[in-house]
């Protein structure tokens, strides 16, 4: 794994997304200045990058503009500057039905399911593009996820929040996705079933499935990834491992102990 700069050097922490950023990635974010109204940017200069296969986390307060990024990688909102790269492709303010196309997956906070269908019908949903391919996915879906394969005929509306968080990561992985955009996937769950999200996010991202996670539960996020990104005020603050920013005095004592408090984690 690189080294990042020392986090409490400013620019360079500012800079590490892109110092490592290469046509190999699979996400290259280069200095993205972006928001939802011309006159208000929320993200005002961020780094990011994924490599093949690896498992990133994106962290920090309400209103840092984690929710913003992934939102500007899927080409949801307007991006002032900067680029946004997909295997070195510029996707910067493609839409999310192309980006689909060429294998992103995305998993919303909320309304991430269809209550009034089937799982299985959830899970036709998620291949339209390529129908044939379903029963395949099916399969593959069925055991990375056994109770969704059990519960095949149960309507998504009637399964438990755990449940349904595993419906729409099963739909986001029905095209054989490269990389999956997840955000925030332990909101409202139980610590139990937030476990149960995170083990499953391993699973994923041990099948060769690249993630790149927004998440409130900044402890357990920073314990499951291989890298992590503190952003605050659309900017990045901190970068490393997440090992490194678990151990890091300043993360601790301005993001986690405040993050843990604010989503009632330990």
């Amino acid at each position: 794994m690189t080294d990042t700069p020392n986090a409490t050097d400013p620019s360079a922490v500012a800079s590490a997304g892109a110092a490592t950023a290469t046509s190999a990635n699979v996400i290259d974010v280069t200095e993205i200045v972006a928001g939802y109204t011309p006159d208000v940017n929320i993200l005002n200069g961020c780094n990011l990058f994924v490599a093949p296969g690896e498992f990133v986390g994106i962290i920090g307060p309400n209103g840092a503009g984690k929710s913003t990024l992934l939102k500007a990688v899927l080409g949801q909102l307007r991006i002032e500057s900067g680029t946004v790269r997909l295997h070195g492709e510029d996707i910067t303010g493609r839409k999310a039905h192309e980006l689909v196309e060429k294998g992103v997956g995305f998993v919303p906070q909320s309304r991430n399911v269809f209550p009034s269908l089937t799982v299985r019908e959830n899970l036709e949903m998620g291949c339209y593009l390529k129908p044939k391919v379903f029963h395949e996915r099916f399969d593959y879906v069925g055991e990375m996820f056994p109770k969704l394969k059990q519960r095949a005929s149960q309507r998504a509306g009637a399964l438990s929040g755990g449940e349904r968080q595993m419906v729409a990561m099963g739909r986001a992985l029905m095209l054989d996705p490269s990389v999956l955009l997840l955000d925030e996937p332990s909101a409202g769950l139980s610590p139990m079933l937030q476990d149960e999200v995170f083990i499953q996010c391993r699973r994923i991202n041990a099948s060769g499935v690249a993630i790149l996670m927004v998440e409130q539960n900044a402890r357990r996020c920073l314990q499951v990834c291989d890298r992590g990104y503190v952003l605050d005020q659309g900017r990045n603050a901190y970068t490393g491992s997440g090992r490194e920013l678990l151990a890091d005095p300043n993360v601790i004592g301005l993001y986690l102990g405040t993050l843990s408090r604010s989503t009632g984690g330990n």
